[in-house]
């Protein structure tokens, strides 16, 4: 496949985008409006800017690639993809209804959610043909990130996740990892539990965020602390996806935490806000 469309511009639209233009496809990023639009464009360029101040591709590689990247605001242009992947928010019902109209707009293309905990077959439910949905599971960086979980729901075709495993594994250069339709699927299923629970330790007072960040990255060799890696995936997505698994298994230590949503709510998000459990406005 060379054809390739990429739903939503942000953080992971953006980067999902900027290693399929370096693999040589010709990319087609829809956005909701000019500005947005421009902005994506900014943040691949800038992306791709920093490879070649870093010598991971040379100025002309970089301008090739860049003239593969085409902006959109309208889905009636993906009509001739081959594989469409949305990287939405992570809000179920944004999702669903976009599926709906990928449907129609784009009737011969798989259709793939890069979603990061919403079991795929609610998102293909108002989907003519559901075996054509599957899930790419990227990470955050994608250009740095070497893996991608692929999802298969009970009504995904074994030739579209085939083909779309080849693609990311073979094309992108991935690794990729099979994982069933579960809430979370294997990394954040594993993971957001033990981010809360730091989030709980915290709020109770047990320990500070310091100690248990040095907890785990001297006792347990983890590269970062655990509120730190909070601050650095975004506390609305840590949100969303402890919301998500909640709903999923019903179980009390995946509900999130107060303090969680109160920072939320308080637009303290992170590094990307400039304030979460640490101050990163300097």
């Amino acid at each position: 496949m060379t054809q390739l469309g990429v739903v939503g511009g942000g953080t992971m639209g953006a980067g999902i985008a900027e290693v399929a233009i370096r693999a040589g496809d010709d990319v087609l990023v829809l956005e909701r409006d000019q500005a947005a639009a421009d902005g994506a464009r900014g943040r691949i360029e800038k992306s791709i800017a920093r490879g070649v101040a870093k010598s991971k591709l040379t100025e002309d590689e970089a301008q090739q690639a860049l003239s593969r990247l085409t902006l959109t605001t309208s889905i009636a242009d993906f009509g001739d993809r081959e594989l469409v992947i949305e990287a939405l928010p992570e809000v179920e019902s944004l999702k669903i209804g976009f599926f709906a109209e990928l449907d129609k707009a784009a009737p011969n293309a798989i259709l793939a959610t890069n979603t990061s905990s919403i079991p795929i077959i609610r998102v293909a439910k108002d989907v003519a043909d559901p075996s054509r949905v599957v899930g790419v599971h990227f990470f955050n960086p994608v250009p740095v990130m070497p893996l991608v979980e692929i999802i298969s729901s009970l009504a995904s075709s074994p030739a579209a996740v085939e083909t779309v495993t080849t693609y990311a594994r073979d094309h992108l250069g991935k690794h990729t990892i099979q994982v069933g339709d579960r809430g979370g699927f294997v990394v954040n299923a594993l993971l957001i539990p033990y981010l809360v629970s730091a989030i709980r330790m915290f709020e109770s007072g047990y320990a500070t965020k310091e100690d248990i960040d040095a907890g785990m990255i001297k006792g347990c060799a983890h590269p970062m602390g655990p509120l730190t890696l909070c601050d650095t995936v975004g506390l609305d997505i840590v949100l969303d996806v402890s919301e998500s698994l909640y709903q999923e298994f019903r179980e009390p230590h995946l509900a999130p935490p107060p303090l969680l949503q109160r920072m939320v709510e308080a637009g303290y998000l992170g590094k990307k806000s400039g304030k979460g459990f640490y101050d990163y406005s300097s």
